[in-house]
């Protein structure tokens, strides 16, 4: 078993046996003493870091002063932290379990730091991947979740990843190990344990190489995996781009990819979009513009040509001064820089992301705010007053950007530019202008 350890860590390149510093996550199980162990057999240098979750009792007392113990006999430097886990958990309004493991991986991430490890080893095994695999397949997934564990992952390392659960327990007898058991293993609250103890053992019923063969099929799901996120990253490269915090997609290069909503939701997936929804967005491909869809962070809304999506939370945006010299604004993903400039020599912008105005007919402070119905202006180049609201419509502004565009007011009320669209006349530069103000969206 060393051996095929051995090879595992250097065909995964997970670290460097003889060089690197390896910080061991122990719990005090059988797992996690047999890969103290057999990293210590491997000659690998380690740290041992505990985790007491507060939740048991004496029992969580004594795996402590366990693990301290066990780290003294393998003469390496330990780490523990008690946390309190449940008064976490209510604060955020999560499970106990999930409560524990974003505990603990945070505060091994934050000791591998501070004491300049290379990685953090945990104790999965075989096993462990075939049942996060089923699980996992249980509440629904894609292709990520059905390669179970994978061995290396961030700084997180799975040494014990090829080895079953029998070949462990063995370890453990001939060895004459010592662990501790953990009565919450057994529990059926846990979704783990009651996969583990009635579902599973019918599984291997009929099929006793279970857990080599979902192995094996995790393995073909990640190549298979790969080879969908080259195409995803080749499609978004074509029909994505994203500017001022929005993000566009094209649908007709949409409609051409192959499984165009797996396609789709791997696209979405940063934006919290589920797969019903998704499939929703491409049967509305063919609809009129204006339908939208939520997802708990962000809108999507159909518009004629191309899919806009923006953070739900633009539209919180209230009203702003900026002084006489003042340089620069920052509000709610908005960032406006400000410029006076000397008329004479100055090249007018092109970009819409900018704004020349003539700043002896700006009055101060000037006034940031979103745009309101009864709004109007004179857009640049016309002589005439034209309602914001009809501007809109003329520029084809997606129905979601609608409610995040903002106006630049002078200190007499006149807009004096819909930012990143269009300044108005009555501010621009002439030959009688004599100082410049130049305002640039970041």
């Amino acid at each position: 078993m060393l051996d095929q350890i051995r090879q595992f860590i250097l065909d995964n390149d997970l670290f460097s046996p003889t060089t690197d510093i390896v910080l061991v996550a122990v719990s005090g199980g059988q797992d996690s003493v047999v890969l103290l162990d057999v990293l210590h057999r491997l000659g690998v240098q380690i740290a041992v870091a505990h985790c007491h979750f507060g939740l048991r009792g004496d029992e969580a007392d004594a795996d402590e002063q366990f693990v301290r113990k066990l780290a003294k006999q393998y003469e390496a430097p330990y780490f523990a932290e008690f946390f309190q886990t449940k008064t976490f958990a209510q604060q955020e309004g999560i499970s106990t379990q999930m409560a524990a493991r974003a505990l603990r991986y945070a505060w091994f991430e934050q000791v591998r730091q501070r004491e300049g490890y290379a990685c953090i080893a945990t104790a999965h095994h075989q096993r462990d991947a075939a049942e996060t695999m089923l699980l996992n397949l249980t509440h629904g997934t894609g292709l990520a979740g059905l390669h179970g564990i994978p061995a290396k992952s961030g700084h997180v390392v799975r040494p014990l990843l090829p080895i079953d659960k029998p070949a462990l327990f063995d370890y453990l007898v001939e060895n004459r190990l010592i662990w501790r058991e953990d009565a919450s293993n057994d529990s059926p609250v846990y979704q783990r344990n009651r996969l583990r103890q009635e579902v599973l053992p019918v599984l291997r019923d009929i099929n006793p190489n279970l857990d080599q063969t979902l192995q094996i099929t995790a393995e073909r799901v990640g190549g298979a995996e790969e080879i969908v996120r080259r195409y995803v990253q080749d499609t978004a490269a074509e029909a994505q781009h994203t500017e001022n915090e929005v993000t566009y997609l094209r649908i007709d290069t949409l409609r051409k990819t192959a499984a165009t909503a797996l396609v789709l939701h791997e696209l979405l997936r940063p934006f919290g979009f589920s797969y019903l929804v998704v499939k929703d967005i491409v049967a509305a491909f063919g609809a009129e513009p204006g339908r939208q869809f939520d997802s708990p962070t962000h809108r999507l809304v159909k518009d004629r040509e191309q899919l806009v999506i923006t953070r739900r939370n633009l539209g919180n945006f209230g009203t702003h001064q900026i002084a006489a010299g003042q340089e620069t604004l920052k509000i709610d993903g908005l960032h406006l820089r400000l410029v006076l400039h000397e008329a004479e020599d100055f090249a007018l912008p092109r970009a819409k992301n900018q704004a020349a105005l003539d700043a002896d007919k700006l009055k101060f402070p000037l006034v940031v705010r979103r745009w309101q119905e009864g709004d109007w202006f004179m857009p640049i180049g016309m002589k005439g007053k034209k309602k914001l609201s009809d501007f809109l419509i003329d520029q084809k502004i997606p129905l979601n950007l609608k409610d995040d565009v903002r106006v630049l007011v002078s200190g007499d009320g006149k807009i004096a530019w819909v930012i990143g669209l269009r300044p108005d006349e009555r501010f621009k530069v002439t030959e009688e202008t004599q100082s410049v103000l130049a305002v640039q969206r970041m």
